[in-house]
């Protein structure tokens, strides 16, 4: 294995929209594709089970994650690709290292403190489960498991990325130089894509367009992107242009530029977006098709999980062992 390990994980909640693919999806692929590190992608399962418990609604999501991955040109054998439920050992270590976590850590966590912000005076903590509360140790335990060097994130994540850096100096304080200390990677050049709203694309918004919905949904769905009030004639601006954040994410330099001239020239939204429909109908056509395929084979999928699973228990064990010998737990000779 090489030295540098990046690590990525997909909450297993919904459909895969373009903001999944732009952000993160099409980012981790070409990182995967480098040959001086090793690439750990995962389904984020259990975490999903904070926002989730509808048993199918999950199991659906799982497959249409783990085949847009496949199907967006991910190598499945260049990189370790795995269902985070088929790895036992994470759980071990996460709670392991919920006793090497103080909880005025968690109660400092962003999902907590908005949760709690939302709730009434009277009960601060109505509704909020010990999965959200202790969701940061989990994640510690998804990058520290694999000793990832470096993990992708966005600008929301980095304070688990600091909490993981927290908690594995804490242990490695009592118990010697056993976990590496993550460093979280912001790509400034992966847009944050805006929803058809101008929220950030969001399934929790509702905003979302899905990534390989057919043709004629895909349409719809673009054909909603709010715009201004001008008219065909006008020149529009490209600068806060929730059309044209998406258009350049896709489009060439040629193509970008040849779109700023048009809004400039006064073309007409509709015009617009069925350029911008297009564009993503051409693009995303052939990576549809595969997925359409791997979507009605869940049994591949399933073996593609469990062989990636396979391979990353290999490393799991080898580290949890090593964790629980230096703690004292395990072999009593």
């Amino acid at each position: 294995m090489n030295n540098k390990k990046i690590l990525t994980g997909i909450t297993t909640t919904g459909t895969p929209h373009l903001g999944n693919y732009v952000g993160a999806i099409r980012p981790a692929i070409a990182s995967s594709n480098e040959k001086e590190h090793d690439s750990f992608l995962f389904l984020a399962d259990y975490h999903a089970l904070i926002k989730s418990k509808d048993p199918e609604a999950l199991r659906r999501s799982c497959l249409e994650i783990a085949a847009t991955w496949i199907a967006s040109g991910l190598d499945i054998d260049k990189t370790y690709f795995y269902r985070q439920s088929d790895i036992p050992e994470i759980l071990e270590l996460n709670w392991i290292l919920s006793n090497f976590t103080a909880k005025g850590l968690m109660n400092r966590a962003h999902a907590y403190k908005a949760a709690v912000d939302d709730n009434e005076k009277a009960d601060p903590d109505k509704g909020i489960t010990m999965g959200l509360f202790s969701y940061p140790v989990l994640m510690a335990a998804d990058i520290l498991m694999f000793k990832a060097t470096h993990v992708p994130v966005g600008q929301d994540q980095v304070q688990h990325i600091e909490m993981t850096r927290d908690i594995a100096q804490r242990f490695n304080h009592q118990y010697g130089e056993i976990f590496v200390i993550p460093q979280g990677v912001i790509d400034q050049e992966s847009a944050v894509l805006p929803g058809l709203d101008g929220r950030k694309m969001s399934k929790s918004y509702g905003n979302i367009i899905p990534l390989f919905c057919n043709s004629k949904t895909l349409r719809k769905h673009v054909m909603k992107i709010k715009t201004n009030s001008l008219e065909p004639g006008e020149p529009k601006s490209s600068e806060d242009c929730l059309l044209f954040d998406i258009y350049k994410s896709f489009a060439s330099d040629s193509q970008i530029s040849s779109m700023q001239k048009d809004l400039e020239d006064g073309i007409s939204w509709g015009d617009a977006k069925n350029q911008l429909y297009e564009l993503l109908d051409q693009q995303l056509s052939s990576y549809r098709l595969r997925y359409d395929e791997l979507m009605s084979d869940p049994f591949y999928l399933d073996k593609v999980l469990r062989d990636g699973a396979e391979r990353a228990r290999e490393v799991a064990h080898t580290n949890i062992n090593e964790i629980k010998s230096v703690i004292g737990l395990g072999s009593l000779s």
